[in-house]
């Protein structure tokens, strides 16, 4: 079976299409008009070798909250919505990601109970470099939250140390995204069942 999946969410405010293919090769091509943003999504992608396509458009002129928690809402359900009925995934998954001086760390289970605890200290408010281009660092763990909620998944992420913003960001969402793929993979050992005692996921 397939486990590709899209979605398009439309409000007053966004609009918001994802496109992805779980077993895919890292292949993407994201829009969000925010460039590190796309940055960001982008090691998601390319880490958990998934093939996605993001197009996303929003009010950018009020601020960049919106357009960043939609696209989080709409990435969570269009990967919830790819797993399809979960049977023979791995379900938990988990990365240590370094990058320069930042050691990050992102633990998973795709067990539909959502939760998201965090233990980042950021360095500075912001990321990115452009005045167009800045992100609120608790927009970035409002993203990771909301995405939990919407994906059906437990998400654990701890910032060991760091320095460089743009460093600790991307080492979680690098991190992010082998914790996914490790996760989401059919177990090697052919168990075509869930991988619950409960029966259920």
């Amino acid at each position: 079976m397939e486990r590709k999946a899209k979605l398009e969410r439309k409000t007053k405010e966004t609009s918001i299409n994802i496109e992805i293919n779980i077993d895919g090769v890292g292949d993407c091509k994201i829009e969000t008009s925010i460039g590190i943003f796309d940055h960001l999504l982008t090691q998601i992608a390319i880490h958990g070798k998934f093939d996605m396509n993001i197009f996303a458009e929003g009010d950018l002129n009020v601020d960049n909250h919106h357009l960043i928690e939609d696209t989080s809402i709409v990435l969570g359900k269009v990967f919830n919505k790819a797993l399809g009925n979960k049977i023979g995934i791995t379900r938990v998954g988990h990365c240590f990601f370094p990058m320069d001086e930042c050691l990050a760390f992102v633990a998973i289970d795709i067990s539909s109970r959502p939760f998201f605890k965090k233990q980042i200290n950021w360095t500075n408010p912001f990321i990115g470099s452009k005045e167009d281009n800045l992100i609120p660092v608790d927009l970035i763990e409002h993203f990771l939250y909301t995405f939990s909620i919407n994906a059906q998944i437990t998400l654990h992420v701890r910032v060991l140390y760091g320095k460089n913003n743009h460093h600790i960001a991307e080492a979680i969402f690098k991190s992010l995204g082998k914790a996914l793929d490790y996760s989401t993979r059919i177990d090697s050992k052919g168990n075509r069942k869930l991988p619950s005692s409960k029966g259920i996921l």
